[in-house]
């Protein structure tokens, strides 16, 4: 397994001052959110020069550029006014959806990125009025082009499934699973997060094998997401490393020791990339904290 780290952690600072950073530290990759290099949070202002100057930058300091996440974050103002989202039904929404990333791609391309992490719930969550089985087929067949067009440009669509508290679409693994069945690409699959799985026994999530009435100790939700990475290592393409407290990896009630053991298991290859939404104590207390735990507890 490799680390990386998501380049937001380091929020305000520019581009080289975030691969000093992470190099310093220790990490072997950064993760970008295009929101935090693109000029007003638009990405179709970056073209391939601006991303292999981004690449020469975290080569130079001897890091790789894995690839992207929160392809649609920060995106609201854009394409009219109208913003970007997965399962409208509004044909040319997606259209526009589809256009942006494309441009995405490409620019993950230039900057030899292998994997676009799409999570991005508010631009997927469904309308009281929007059928369930309607809108899992548009978000297919605007994933399954998507998947298309990133295929010859050797990227991998990662399909995060962000948990109940955040979404009313794809909130689990299983139903993630199910959708990439439709896409039925190899480009699209699994992206397993541990803030996100930290809610599949949760009672709100559809096919939680909880009964009810009973709710699950931390113990037996640390044990399910191994369990989770045993059951789809078939499609897990990407993983993120964190705690439903939004800090890093070994900085909450999370033990990692069950899903690390797994991602051993199975001979997981790929990145492991900590993603944290708060940043107290600071930014690089946060990252080496993260990258000691996953070191003790990943190797």
């Amino acid at each position: 397994m490799k680390f990386a780290i998501c380049n937001e952690t380091f929020q305000d600072r520019p581009f080289v001052q975030q691969c000093e950073t992470a190099a310093a530290l220790g990490y072997g990759g950064l993760e970008i959110a295009p929101f935090t290099i693109a000029p007003d949070h638009d990405a179709t202002r970056l073209d391939a020069s601006y991303g292999e100057y981004l690449l020469e930058t975290a080569q130079f300091h001897g890091l790789e550029i894995i690839g992207l996440h929160w392809l649609l974050a920060k995106t609201d103002h854009l394409n009219g006014g109208k913003g970007f989202h997965l399962t409208s039904p509004d044909d040319s929404l997606r259209a526009a959806t589809l256009d942006y990333t494309k441009h995405l791609a490409d620019l993950c391309y230039a900057m030899e990125g292998k994997v676009m992490v799409w999570g991005s719930p508010q631009q997927r969550s469904l309308e009281p009025d929007w059928a369930v089985d309607e809108s899992a087929h548009r978000a297919a067949d605007l994933l399954r082009e998507a998947a298309e067009y990133c295929a010859p440009l050797g990227i991998t669509i990662a399909m995060e499934p962000p948990g109940h508290t955040e979404t009313n679409f794809l909130t689990s693994a299983r139903e993630t699973a199910i959708l990439l069945k439709l896409v039925d690409h190899p480009n699209c699959q699994l992206h397993l997060d541990v803030k996100a799985m930290s809610y599949e026994l949760d009672h709100e999530t559809p096919g939680t094998p909880t009964p009810p009435n009973i709710d699950p100790t931390q113990e037996q939700i640390d044990t399910y997401m191994g369990e989770l990475v045993r059951h789809h290592q078939g499609r897990l393409a990407h993983f993120h490393a964190n705690d439903p407290n939004l800090l890093g990896p070994g900085m909450g009630k999370v033990d990692h020791s069950a899903v690390a053991a797994a991602l051993r298991e199975i001979d997981y290859q790929g990145w492991v990339s900590v993603e944290v939404f708060k940043y107290e104590p600071s930014p690089n207390e946060i990252a080496r904290q993260s990258l000691e735990y996953l070191e003790k507890v990943y190797r």
